[in-house]
């Protein structure tokens, strides 16, 4: 396994539409392994295929809180709603669509590929989901909260948008603006003990 390299806006390469995974074979397994780990990495709770330069179809999320002390990302209990409860996670799904879409929420959405900024993006608040797992094998799940929400997220990565395309108008150039004139902070060094 291995750390991809997460592409940043304003990659064009991130405005690619994916295309549908035809077979899963060990090496997609094996690559959705890997952006399991990238996201892991850098503290991501999803990551789409096109965020590391691959045109496919494939998503992988875990939103589970992470005990930020252990080394293993070790889970805690967490405020799930039932539904989410219902969701083994992590999860690697290939090929996502959303079949089914109710009501109406809003999140402060952060992305890898946009880092340091968050914004407020409205979203459904319940979806029904069917793909393939990391097996290939053909799944439905039904999710809101966080989860619904990641997932809409990511699934917006394989048709090549970002979060802030779905901000107002004046607010996207904003943030594009300044990314495009300023780029991006400097990561923190952690401190030293």
């Amino acid at each position: 396994m291995g750390l991809l390299e997460v592409l940043k806006f304003p990659d064009p390469r991130l405005r690619k539409k994916s295309q549908p995974v035809k077979e899963v074979t060990q090496e997609l397994q094996a690559f959705a392994d890997d952006m399991l780990e990238t996201m892991y990495e850098f503290r991501g709770i999803g990551l789409a295929a096109p965020q590391v330069n691959r045109l496919d179809r494939l998503i992988v999320l875990d939103t589970r809180p992470r005990d930020a002390d252990s080394e293993n990302a070790r889970y805690e209990s967490s405020p799930f709603t039932e539904l989410e409860e219902k969701v083994e996670q992590p999860l690697i799904l290939i090929n996502p669509e959303i079949i089914e879409k109710e009501g109406s929420t809003t999140y402060d959405e952060g992305c890898l590929s946009v880092p340091t900024f968050f914004e407020t993006v409205k979203r459904y608040e319940w979806i029904k989901l069917k793909a393939l797992n990391r097996e290939g094998k053909a799944i439905e799940l039904e999710t809101d909260g966080l989860l619904s929400i990641c997932i809409q997220h990511e699934i917006d990565h394989l048709d090549g948008k970002l979060f802030i395309d779905r901000l107002s108008t004046i607010k996207s150039n904003r943030i594009k603006n300044k990314i495009k004139s300023q780029g991006y902070p400097e990561p923190e060094e952690p401190e030293q003990e």
